[in-house]
C-alpha cells in the first residue's frame, strides 16, 4: 500500500456533498477527481465543483476544479497545478485510467446505481440506496438525525424522508420544486434578495414564487431542462449573502464520515 498521501480518490458526483467531501479530502492532500454530467443540475452552485463544467473553473473555499476531458495526462497535469480534476464522463472512463484506490459515489440519487464493490480496493456510498457489506465496502449517512456523518459497516442508511434541512425554524417552505417536467428559467442569481410571494423563476409559462423572504441560498441555472419534482429553488430566512459560498455544516459532517470510512478502510495495520 502506498502513502495516503498518493492514494487517488474518484468521486462521483460535483454536487454540494461531493463537493464538500473533495474538498476535505483535497485539503488532507489525496488526488482527488471528480465526474460530471455534461449538464449538471445543480441547485447549490455556490459551493458547488460541477459548476466548472460549465464556467472551466470553480473555485469553493479556496480550493479550486478545472474542467478536463476523461483524459490521464490532462488530470495530472491538474492535480500538479494543485487543483481538483472535473471529469465530463458520465460512462466513469476514467476509472482504468487513473485506478482509482478509493471511489466515493456522492450522485445522492437516493436509488441502486451502477456502482459496485469491485469498482476499487474501498468503495464507499453515500445516503440511501447502498448496502455496505454488498454493492459498497461502506456506507455514510446523510440523514438529517444524530447519525448524520455515521460511517456503516454493515446494512444500509436511514431512509430518505424529503424533508430539506431546517433553517432558522422554517423546513419545506424553503424550497421549490418543479410540479413537472419542463424548462426553468429565471433572472434571479446566488445570493439575491427576495420577498415571500415573489416570482423566482417560472417552469415552462408557470410562474414560481417564493413563501418566504430571505436569501436565494440555490437556485437552477437558467434555462435548465429539469424532471418532475427536481429542486429548484432554496430560499433561507436570513440577510447574509456570504453563506451561499461557504460549505454547510451538514455537508462537511458527511464529508467527515468519507474521510473516517478512507481511515478505517485503507489505514490499516499489516
Amino acid at each position: 500500500m502506498r502513502n495516503l498521501s498518493e492514494l487517488i480518490v474518484l468521486i462521483r458526483g460535483g454536487g454540494e456533498v461531493g463537493s464538500a467531501v473533495a474538498h476535505r479530502l483535497h485539503r488532507c492532500h489525496f488526488r482527488v477527481c471528480i465526474t460530471e454530467l455534461a449538464s449538471p443540475l445543480a441547485v447549490h452552485r455556490g459551493t458547488c465543483f460541477s459548476e466548472a463544467v460549465y464556467d472551466i473553473t470553480k473555485t469553493v473555499e479556496g480550493v479550486t476544479a478545472e474542467r478536463t476531458p476523461p483524459s490521464l495526462r490532462q488530470i495530472y497535469r491538474i492535480w500538479q497545478n494543485g487543483n481538483i480534476p472535473v471529469a465530463v464522463d458520465p460512462e466513469l472512463s476514467v476509472k482504468p485510467l487513473i485506478r482509482p484506490d478509493v471511489l466515493v459515489n456522492a450522485m445522492m440519487l437516493k436509488r441502486v446505481t451502477s456502482t459496485w464493490i469491485t469498482d476499487a480496493p474501498l468503495v464507499i456510498g453515500i445516503g440511501a440506496g447502498f448496502q455496505a457489506g454488498e454493492d459498497v465496502h461502506l456506507v455514510v449517512e446523510s440523514s438529517n438525525s444524530p447519525n448524520l456523518g455515521r460511517v456503516i459497516e454493515k446494512g444500509e442508511s436511514e431512509g430518505d424522508t424529503g424533508i430539506p434541512l431546517e433553517v432558522g425554524g422554517v423546513g419545506k417552505e424553503r424550497v421549490i420544486w418543479a410540479p413537472d417536467a419542463g424548462v426553468f428559467t429565471t433572472r434571479k442569481s446566488i445570493g439575491d434578495s427576495v420577498t415571500a410571494d415573489e416570482v423566482a423563476g417560472k417552469l415552462g409559462d408557470l410562474p414560481l414564487k417564493t413563501t418566504i423572504s430571505g436569501i436565494v441560498r440555490g437556485i437552477l441555472r437558467n434555462e435548465a431542462r429539469v424532471p418532475a419534482n427536481a429542486k429548484l429553488v432554496e430560499v433561507d430566512p436570513v440577510s447574509d449573502s456570504s453563506i451561499c459560498f461557504t460549505i454547510r455544516d451538514k455537508m462537511r459532517a458527511i464529508a467527515g464520515g468519507v474521510l473516517e470510512a478512507i481511515m478505517l478502510g485503507l489505514n490499516v495495520g499489516k
